[in-house]
């Protein structure tokens, strides 16, 4: 079980660089819109909705290697991407 003990503005900050990993690859990130349905305006309309930024995170989870390579990209442990997902999904 994960511990959610992430400060909301931690869980947002850290979604939100998952997020920029994720948009940075083109690969990566049409299959994030194509997974989630969102299209480049709906996500720039909505870059603060905690669903979208928690939809981000399980994204990266879906496929350890990108939720590996997301961590050593932005610099934060795995197990904190996915807490971030938690208060997120508590914040809706």
């Amino acid at each position: 079980m994960v511990r959610n003990d992430t400060n909301p503005d931690d869980a947002v900050a850290r979604a939100l660089d998952a997020l920029t990993f994720v948009l940075n690859d083109p690969l990566r990130a049409g299959r994030f819109l194509d997974t989630t349905g969102l299209t480049p305006d709906n996500l720039r309309e909505c870059l603060t909705d905690p669903s979208v930024l928690a939809a981000a995170l399980t994204f990266l989870e879906a496929h350890e290697p990108d939720l590996i390579a997301c961590a050593e990209s932005t610099g934060h442990r795995p197990e904190s991407l996915v807490a971030a997902r938690h208060a997120l999904e508590q914040a809706r």
